[in-house]
């Protein structure tokens, strides 16, 4: 951790440091934590803007596509001179003009099965925007196994849903243990969404981060958080970990090696 926080950072900061919940340690804190955000779109947009304004020290960024316009209705990080850009790219522009403080570690790479350990293992937090399923089943998988907790969620349309995976609670197989069958929801491209939905979400996932990052208050761990921008509403529905949950659970894996991510994400009990 880092010694002290300087004029500057004193300044930008103010307003954590006179919290009796953060102070001057909690800032440092930020200042020294890691976090892996999976997307540079739509949820991944107001997340890395709010980490970045907070002071988590090190973001790393997963992004293997390109702004498009279509992307500007809701992905507010990225501007009409950055299309056609890597959004990983795009995005480390927007932190460096944001806080200087934040060191970007941009990796233009899909998260798979393949690379997933060596990026999470790297991370003291994992925030989850990825926009498909076998992601989502590759980052809870692989960040159990490596101990690294987890702010996940998800948008469509008009709706959203967040929770936090951290290593003593229940996993997203708890949630759901087989991903749905391939077609059947479909993405924004084909139903659209919300422009400001994301807003919200993200900036659900990024609260989450940053109280993991201070080991303060109580993380969604073990809660779906529902949101309805149609009649405004939030619902939290309980659920639990599962003890033949085969990730989790008292008999779970050690390794994702084997895992067929590809043909469905099913891991079969032994």
């Amino acid at each position: 951790m880092s010694l002290s926080l300087d004029a500057t950072q004193l300044d930008r900061y103010s307003r954590h440091i006179i919290m009796d919940e953060v102070g001057p340690e909690g800032q440092k804190r930020l200042l020294d934590s890691r976090v892996l955000v999976l997307g540079a779109g739509g949820l991944g947009a107001p997340v890395i803007q709010y980490l970045a304004a907070a002071g988590i020290g090190t973001l790393g960024i997963v992004d293997d596509d390109v702004v498009e316009r279509s992307n500007l209705q809701r992905q507010v990080i990225h501007g009409e001179s950055d299309i056609g850009e890597p959004k990983v790219e795009s995005a480390a522009r927007y932190v460096d003009r944001l806080n200087p403080d934040i060191d970007v570690e941009a990796h233009e790479t899909r998260l798979d099965e393949t690379n997933a350990r060596e990026l999470i293992g790297e991370y003291d937090v994992v925030v989850d925007c990825a926009d498909n399923f076998r992601t989502r089943y590759v980052v809870n998988d692989t960040a159990r196994i490596e101990e690294v907790p987890v702010a996940h969620g998800a948008i469509y349309k008009f709706e959203g849903q967040a929770t936090t995976l951290v290593p003593d609670g229940p996993c997203y197989r708890c949630l759901f243990p087989e991903p749905p069958e391939p077609g059947t929801v479909p993405d924004c491209a084909a139903t659209g969404v919300l422009g400001v939905l994301p807003g919200t979400l993200g900036c659900i996932q990024a609260t989450e981060a940053v109280k993991l990052c201070l080991d303060a208050g109580e993380p969604l761990a073990g809660r779906l958080l529902f949101y309805d921008a149609m009649d405004m509403s939030f619902e939290t529905v309980s659920y639990q970990r599962n003890p033949n949950c085969p990730v989790c659970g008292d008999d779970g894996i050690e390794t994702i090696a084997g895992v067929d991510y590809a043909g469905g994400c099913q891991i079969d009990a032994d």
